[in-house]
């Protein structure tokens, strides 16, 4: 079996990312590779402390905060969100998931946050696109990496307000949209904005020092572009530069899929919910010994709250897999990598992330080159394997 600089040397390079940042960790035992450069440009080399958009990496991470709230007692997993979201107290829903945007009835029962954290309060990204109801998910709410072109909150949750479920709440799993409600839902609870709640009782206490929804100027030079395949050369489109929408804070802070971060960071919070929301273990990066979650609201994050129609009706997001809170949680065997409870997500930025709670096994790889859809690419998959086999 080649070593993990070889297989990321593989699947980087001309046509294919720049480079590329991976972390395998199983224990005390951390392996770290940076290869490849920044940018096309090749003139800075990539480094383990490398900034990355992380994508739909984030959602994980705002679940989190989400549960941090109910801990605080200021929200409970069964409370309607309309208390704090007016604008979505009376939702109207598609007659059928196939039906005109026109041809609405009532919600049956309002939407809890316990619905957002599991993508069934019934809207989001269904496994087809060519539903009437997809349309104004881009085109009102500017779903996807776009920080620029979205509205602050109010203005964002005015538009929401018009737009029907394709769901009645609790009976459909859908995909991104939930984790952008529940980042402003966050925010009217705690009366701080989202990047604030998050620093302070996230960030700050991991030792996320990289971490965020802007790169700030100091850090720039650490800031890796962002690419896409353009199928007319076969070469990368530059999405987005070092010094583009992500130099400066959001009007809209994207609980779906908004923050930057490093390898090393996002392993600081993988490693509390690996120690049941313990910071225990993080000394040197963060104040060791200080609780942040609770073990059971990690159980909940991390464990799959899906039906089976629910799962078979994502398949091209979850590939048969369960959803937890804010990220997949493995149910079946599908392959070598699944196992049993296995919590995270990927980004369609080129990112992914995911521990295994049973064996303390995490994994990280942030590359600059986006996805071309749901499914993981060859360079995740084999980067995948190459864990599992440790």
């Amino acid at each position: 079996m080649s070593d993990l600089r070889d297989l990321l040397e593989k699947h980087t390079g001309p046509g294919a990312a720049p480079g590329a940042v991976a972390l395998v960790a199983r224990g005390d035992r951390v392996e770290v590779v940076a290869v490849g450069t920044a940018d096309v440009a090749g003139a800075t080399p990539m480094v383990r402390d490398s900034i990355f958009r992380i994508a739909s990496m984030t959602k994980p991470i705002v679940a989190a905060a989400a549960m941090m709230l109910v801990e605080d007692g200021r929200m409970a997993l069964d409370d309607p969100v309309g208390t704090w979201l007016p604008e979505w107290a009376a939702p109207k829903v598609l007659r059928t998931p196939a039906s005109p945007v026109d041809d609405v009835v009532p919600a049956a029962k309002a939407v809890t946050v316990e619905d957002l954290l599991t993508f069934r309060a019934g809207i989001g990204f269904p496994d087809d696109f060519s539903l009437p109801g997809v349309a104004p998910l881009f085109d009102e709410l500017r779903q996807g990496p776009q920080p620029e072109s979205v509205p602050a909150p109010d203005e964002w949750m005015a538009a929401l307000s018009r737009i029907p479920l394709l769901h009645q709440p609790g009976e459909g799993w859908l995909y991104n949209t939930c984790s952008d409600i529940l980042g402003v839902l966050i925010a009217r609870v705690s009366g701080r904005s989202l990047p604030d709640f998050l620093a302070e009782r996230l960030f700050e206490p991991l030792g996320m020092a990289d971490t965020g929804f802007a790169v700030p100027a100091d850090r720039i030079d650490r800031f890796t572009g962002c690419y896409r395949a353009d199928p007319e050369d076969s070469g990368l489109r530059l999405f987005d530069a070092p010094d583009g929408q992500w130099s400066r804070l959001p009007a809209f802070p994207s609980g779906a899929g908004g923050l930057v971060s490093t390898a090393d960071d996002w392993y600081a919070f993988a490693r509390m919910l690996i120690a049941d929301g313990s910071v225990e273990g993080n000394a040197g990066r963060g104040s060791g010994g200080r609780r942040l979650l609770s073990a059971d609201s990690v159980r909940r994050m991390t464990t799959d709250h899906l039906t089976q129609a629910q799962r078979d009706g994502g398949r091209l997001f979850l590939a048969g897999q369960g959803w937890g809170y804010g990220g997949s949680v493995d149910v079946a065997a599908v392959d070598s990598w699944n196992v049993p409870g296995r919590y995270g997500w990927v980004g369609g930025t080129g990112t992914a992330g995911h521990l295994v709670p049973s064996t303390g096994a995490v994994t990280v790889l942030l590359t600059q080159l986006a996805m071309t859809g749901p499914v993981a690419g060859p360079s995740m998959r084999e980067f995948w394997r190459y864990a599992a086999g440790l």
